[in-house]
């Protein structure tokens, strides 16, 4: 190992199986989920740190959001955090640039270390409320048709689920869509250009201190370190990963998979591009709340409340996952 990661919290690792660990880790974003530990990254070095999972009491997603956070307008709607806390009470937070890699981290964990919490304790008890209060609104007495469409669509949420990653790529592919057609073309040029400015003041920062032409060098290769890091950061530069062409390609490809996935599964209750188990969940709740009977109803129930949340109405963290997963998905089809 190049560098050799710093130990957090819990019982420190042999260096042999510290090694042998983060080489097979599962590499997610600046992050990384090992076998015997979970690895952060500090601000500028990927997987620099690492906590054996027994020390570990949560892991879960914390977001700053700016102006514009549901619609994806501006060059930066939110940033995402993985905040680890280990040892009773210590803290570290990751910052990441896609959100999507948070939740990928936060699956994976549920999947090979249920025994972790995943949400902050302000957040358990939010959650725990907001079940007393669904299970106050459910309807007592449904009638035969909502019980039916209830059963239809957990049914098909139950399918989806079976090969979950079809889903999770047609809600990727959507927001990276929606976040390319709301940033405007001007930010993204002007994102290059200033990059290169920066690149330039590196160089001639660097090159003014080599000759030990005056102490001015340094902030000139301070200020081009600054740009680069930041607009490399800021999704918005136009790159052979970030254009059209590769957004929109992958967008159909996420589409076309899912539809070939549902042409086994007969009159699917949405269409394929609205497949996702989150908007199937919302649906069961618009029927069992008496919003809804049939499936188009619960499906017009789930677009209208998509269309009521906006950057001016506040959430909480469980609510706001939900929505950031499946409302650009609607947006990029105009809610048709």
């Amino acid at each position: 190992m190049i560098f050799k990661p710093a130990r957090l919290g819990g019982e420190a690792l042999d260096p042999d199986t510290l090694a042998a660990d983060k080489k097979g880790c599962r590499r997610i974003g600046p992050c990384g989920v090992g076998q015997k530990a979970l690895y952060l990254n500090s601000f500028y070095l990927d997987r620099r740190y690492y906590i054996t999972y027994p020390a570990i009491t949560r892991v879960f997603k914390r977001v700053a959001m700016s102006q514009g956070g549901f619609s994806r307008k501006g060059m930066f709607a939110s940033i995402p955090y993985l905040v680890v806390q280990y040892d009773g009470g210590r803290e570290k937070q990751c910052n990441f640039k896609y959100e999507e890699q948070v939740d990928q981290i936060l699956d994976c964990l549920a999947k090979e270390h249920p025994e972790i919490k995943r949400v902050s304790a302000a957040a358990e008890q939010r959650l725990a409320q907001r079940e007393q209060e669904r299970a106050a609104r459910k309807k007592p007495d449904l009638s035969p048709q909502a019980q039916k469409t209830i059963r239809t669509l957990q049914e098909a949420s139950d399918y989806l689920e079976q090969k979950s990653e079809l889903s999770t790529e047609l809600s990727q592919a959507a927001k990276r869509k929606r976040a390319y057609h709301c940033s405007k073309p001007s930010y993204r040029w002007v994102a290059l250009a200033i990059t290169v400015l920066g690149l330039i003041a590196l160089v001639f920062g660097v090159a003014t201190l080599l000759q030990g032409r005056g102490s001015f060098g340094v902030y000139f290769a301070l200020f081009g370190l600054a740009a680069i890091f930041m607009f490399s950061g800021a999704s918005v530069l136009p790159t052979a990963q970030n254009n059209k062409k590769v957004v929109m390609g992958r967008a159909d490809r996420a589409l076309q998979a899912m539809e070939q996935y549902l042409r086994s599964y007969p009159a699917f209750p949405v269409p394929a591009r609205y497949a996702h188990p989150v908007v199937l969940r919302r649906m069961i709740r618009a029927v069992e709340e008496g919003r809804a009977v049939t499936q188009a109803e619960a499906l017009e129930a789930v677009k209208q409340e998509l269309k009521a949340l906006n950057s001016d109405v506040e959430v909480d963290q469980e609510e706001y996952d939900e929505v950031v997963t499946i409302k650009p998905m609607f947006l990029n089809e105009d809610y048709r």
